[in-house]
């Protein structure tokens, strides 16, 4: 409620003015204020902004010097939530044949929100591809325009409109472009389409991000479509170059790869190699998976716990106590006590979300690229460390 009366206080204000201004003097000189002016004011101070709403919208007739007024109330509306009561403000203000290019201009851009608001994607393209042709909208048009092809799945119109929206205003939106292609390639490969095409949508992608991970990731997975393992396990090294945040989303398709064509110890040299580059708890678990399989349960507790030495993790610590549970142990104590450990720190890692949001902080179970909270691109990653990595 209160956040409605400051946003109708400068309005009260601006009326105010206009009207003292257009108002006959009076015998002091001064200008005269209606009495609706005071009934409007009445009703913000009675927290009634409804009705306060409706007064200033009574009193405000529309001539060149109420446009900012008109523009301001269309916009408290949409603010509310009201984007009809918003659309018709605006529609008058573009019906008036007095108004400057600029001032139509203004409006038209708001109508667009408006209907935008109101989710009428259409009707809000073309009010901004209009109001774009004035440089004084333009950026603000073209990033309404990106808006709206990213809610309408139009990646070539979306990549267009960032191309053209950095050359506006000098933003780097290469991260978005290349997340846009990525769009593209999953369509077509959801779509059983022709695998030389994905591939030149993904090289566009990474025209315009090399380090984009999802590029990559879609690589490897074209690749085990059409059996080319060595080709995606190529593709899988090029992550822990571009960002070894996402070495977790590797292990799995390596791991698949590799196994395809009965390497195992190629697996195992891999996963030594992420080790010294990047060594995540993904990692470190894994590999003392196979260190388990090939040298026995004792080296993977050695190697697991030199590695926990250094980078303790939740996860780290939960594997070395599977490890060291044994039914054949005739500590019967000792086993009771790990048990109990482990169910904790299960329990524990139950209630930590693997994924975290960098710009806005916001968890989930699976990986999005495009951050359900902020919108973000490319901003969601797997936690590490202690937070459950």
């Amino acid at each position: 409620m209160w956040q409605a009366l400051w946003l109708l206080l400068p309005l009260a204000a601006l009326s105010g003015w206009w009207i003292g201004r257009r108002s006959s003097p009076s015998e002091s000189g001064s200008p005269r204020l209606p009495a609706d002016y005071f009934q409007g004011l009445n009703y913000l101070l009675n927290e009634q902004p409804d009705r306060a709403i409706e007064v200033f919208t009574r009193m405000v007739e529309v001539d060149s010097e109420t446009v900012e007024t008109h523009l301001t109330l269309g916009n408290l509306f949409r603010r509310r939530g009201e984007a009809d009561r918003a659309v018709r403000i605006h529609q008058n203000l573009i019906a008036r044949p007095s108004l400057a290019p600029e001032q139509r201009a203004a409006a038209l851009l708001e109508l667009g929100r408006d209907y935008l608001a109101a989710g009428l994607l259409d009707r809000a393209e073309t009010l901004f591809i209009e109001a774009m042709e004035f440089p004084d909208f333009r950026v603000q048009s073209l990033q309404s325009l990106l808006e709206i092809y990213q809610q309408e799945g139009e990646w070539d119109a979306a990549i267009t409109t960032a191309q053209r929206l950095q050359r506006a205003d000098g933003r780097d939106l290469h991260t978005e472009m290349a997340q846009f292609a990525c769009e593209q390639a999953e369509r077509l490969r959801r779509q059983h389409g022709e695998p030389s095409a994905i591939r030149q949508i993904l090289r566009r992608a990474m025209h315009f991000d090399r380090s984009c991970v999802r590029a990559s990731l879609l690589k490897a997975d074209l690749e085990q479509d059409e059996g080319r393992w060595r080709a995606a396990i190529k593709a899988c090294e090029a992550v822990k170059h571009q960002d070894p945040d996402y070495i977790p989303e590797v292990l799995p398709r390596l791991e698949t790869a590799y196994g395809a064509v009965n390497d195992h110890r190629g697996f195992r040299q891999a996963l030594t190699r992420l080790l010294d580059r990047q060594p995540t708890v993904s990692v470190i678990l894994k590999l003392s998976e196979l260190i388990e399989a090939d040298d026995g349960r004792e080296s993977a507790v050695e190697f697991l716990a030199s590695q926990l030495r250094e980078r303790p993790s939740v996860r780290g610590l939960n594997r070395l106590i599977e490890l060291n549970i044994q039914d054949d142990d005739m500590d019967e104590r000792r086993q009771r006590d790990l048990n109990v450990l482990r169910e904790l720190f299960q329990a524990l890692l139950a209630d930590r979300l693997p994924y975290r949001c960098v710009s806005c902080g916001f968890e989930g179970r699976q990986l999005h690229w495009q951050c359900p909270s902020c919108r973000g691109w490319a901003t969601i990653k797997p936690r590490r460390g202690l937070e459950g990595e």
